[in-house]
């Protein structure tokens, strides 16, 4: 995992507007970057939330961005394409954008869909790991509890609590020979 302090990667990725859109774009504000895919049924699960999330945070001085890095030769319904409709369609307001070269998910030290990370205002990692306890199947509600509570005390300018559980979801889907060292 990324370890906490680090300075968020930087990161330059189109967005599926056709924009192209930057770490820099965020200056002076706290950032939260999420490792996502269309097909992913753990993403699936929480779509809605991630939604809401965006929604609620987005004139609270928050950027949040959305990254999909798989392998679309072999996971075609990740395709930029392919995103954009999933972006219209769960009603996505941050930019969801594309990481062809798998580099920007390697920096991240990302290993899944979904992946979490909440930077401050500074860009210094202050937590990285789950959305809540819901899971495919599991009864428990979508509420993003976790990752709430770390962009609210970021924004109240209190510490982000150190019981951080890593997320859990389906293998970030690497190109044959691109994947990272870390696993």
């Amino acid at each position: 995992m990324l370890p906490l302090g680090t300075v968020a990667p930087d990161f330059q990725l189109p967005d599926v507007s056709g924009r192209t859109v930057s770490r820099a774009d965020f200056t002076r504000r706290p950032l939260v970057v999420m490792f996502i895919c269309n097909h992913c049924p753990y993403v699936k699960h929480i779509r809605s939330g991630l939604a809401q999330l965006g929604r609620d945070y987005q004139d609270r001085g928050v950027g949040i961005v959305a990254i999909s890095s798989n392998n679309v030769e072999d996971y075609p319904q990740d395709s930029p394409d392919k995103m954009k409709i999933e972006a219209r369609e769960a009603g996505y307001v941050f930019p969801y954008l594309y990481d062809a070269s798998q580099e920007v998910a390697k920096a991240y030290r990302a290993a899944c869909t979904p992946d979490f990370y909440v930077f401050d205002k500074d860009h210094r990692l202050v937590y990285r790991g789950q959305f809540d306890d819901s899971r495919p199947g599991n009864g428990v509600p979508v509420t993003g509890r976790d990752l709430r509570a770390a962009i609210d005390a970021v924004l109240a300018g209190k510490p982000v609590s150190a019981d951080q559980k890593p997320s859990i979801g389906c293998n970030i889907k690497w190109k044959p020979g691109n994947e990272p060292d870390y696993f």
